[in-house]
Order: C-alpha cells, then sequence, then structure tokens
C-alpha cells in the first residue's frame, strides 16, 4: 500500500532532506584523488550526527557503514573501503539519514579528476534522465510512465538502464512501497497522487544492464565490468507536480 503522507509528516521529511543535502554538499567537497572510501564514511557519519540525526544505512539489513560509496563498475551499495580514489574512476555517493523517526536518501555520481568524455556523458545523462523522471512525477501520471520516460532517454542515448534495482516510497521506513522501475510501459502502475513521497534513483551503465553481487556481499555492480552512474532524489507530490526535498535552499 502506497502511504499518503500528512502536511505535518511532509514538514518533517523537508526539514530531514534539506540537512541530507546540506551534508552532501559538505561531503562532495572532501572528494579528490587519494582520500579513501573509508575517510569519506567517516566524515558522513561525522556530519550526519553533528546536525543531531542518525545514519539511515548503518545496520539496515547488517549494512556496516553510514556512507555508500560505489567506485567504477559498482552500482550501488559498495561497502567503503581502504581502496583510494584516483584520477579517472568515477564514485557514486549514496546517503541517507533519519530526522525525527522520517527517513531521507539520495545519491549523486561525481568524476574524480579528469575522466573520458563518454563517462562525463555517462554521468550528464544519468542525471538528465532523473530530471525528466521527476518531471513525470505528477498527480494523473503513473509509475509506469515514469520509468517509460528514463528508460526511453537513457537507450536513445546509447546507454542502459539497470533492470533489477529500482527506487521507492519512504517514510518512517527507509524502503516502502512502491517500487518504482527505471524502465516500462506508460500508463501501466500505480497512479500518482497527492501526498506520496518517494526516491526516483536511474542507474545507468556504458555496457550491458545486467548485474551481479559485489565480493563484499552487499554491493551490486555491473556484469560485464562497465561503469555506471547513479543519481536519487527525494520528493513530495503537490497537485502541481513534484516538490524535490534533497535540495539545499
Amino acid at each position: 500500500m502506497i502511504s499518503i503522507k500528512t502536511p505535518q509528516e511532509i514538514v518533517i521529511m523537508t526539514e530531514a532532506g534539506r540537512i541530507l543535502a546540506k551534508i552532501m554538499k559538505q561531503l562532495m567537497a572532501r572528494v579528490e584523488p587519494g582520500i579513501t572510501t573509508r575517510e569519506l564514511d567517516k566524515v558522513a557519519e561525522d556530519l550526519i550526527l553533528s546536525y543531531g540525526a542518525k545514519p539511515a544505512f548503518k545496520g539496515h539489513e547488517g549494512y556496516p557503514t553510514a556512507l555508500c560509496a560505489s567506485v567504477n563498475q559498482v552500482i550501488v551499495h559498495g561497502v567503503p573501503s581502504l581502496y583510494k580514489l584516483k584520477q579517472g574512476d568515477i564514485l557514486s555517493l549514496d546517503l541517507g539519514l533519519i530526522w525525527k523517526g522520517y527517513f531521507a536518501d539520495m545519491a549523486i555520481t561525481v568524476p574524480i579528476g579528469k575522466v573520458e568524455l563518454e563517462v562525463l556523458r555517462m554521468i550528464r545523462v544519468t542525471k538528465k534522465a532523473l530530471k525528466r523522471g521527476i518531471k513525470k512525477a505528477r498527480p494523473g501520471n503513473t509509475f509506469g510512465d515514469i520509468g517509460n520516460t528514463i528508460q526511453r532517454y537513457v537507450e536513445s542515448q546509447g546507454f542502459n538502464v539497470v533492470r533489477e534495482l529500482c527506487g521507492h516510497g519512504i517514510g518512517k521506513e527507509l524502503h516502502e512501497d512502491p517500487q518504482i522501475l527505471n524502465y516500462g510501459k506508460r500508463h501501466t502502475g500505480p497512479k500518482i497522487k497527492s501526498g506520496m513521497v518517494f526516491c526516483l534513483e536511474p542507474m545507468v551503465t556504458v555496457g550491458d544492464w545486467k548485474i551481479k553481487k559485489s565480493k563484499d556481499h552487499y554491493g551490486f555492480e555491473t556484469a560485464d565490468g562497465s561503469l555506471s552512474a547513479h543519481f536519487e532524489h527525494q520528493m513530495v507530490i503537490t497537485q502541481n507536480g513534484a516538490k524535490i526535498l534533497t535540495v539545499v535552499l
């Protein structure tokens, strides 16, 4: 069942999203060649605690850290490690927090130093796919309309969308109904209604869309070893469309 959030809940989740966006901005400023993803995790957790919030991911289904740090072919849920970022890598930062009992969740992919032009293009396409999906997130449309829009745009640019991972509802739980696919057919799935709060998160690959588990047993990576990008925003649906919660005002 897809829940409709109350005005009071939306106020709290708006606060949570704003705090998370500020933290992500501060975290991104620390990303540079030579830093380890474990060091970035420490920065992320310290920032979350400094705002009076709690890490959303740490301990969730046994996940060991506050930050998901996915490098190159790792799509999502990469566990921070002693790996030192180097020129030419790409890094997906996925971070969540709990604020007054409600969850916030967002992700961004950043290049480390100078990367190949085609990789930069994939990152831009993934970010733009999210924007296009958000435009479709309005009352009267369906979740299939969102997935279809994301898929058609990504594939028109010569890339692929991951099929086995998806966006999700969010609230008092990190993952709530519905599951929101990044592919599909128009006019299918539940209708979008005012008061829904959910996360859209296109995951895009240079190569094939098939995935496999990473050696850390938490991450998912491309089966063919191709590079991937991931962007995620949390939003609330209003009568006029989607209002993004994970932005710095």
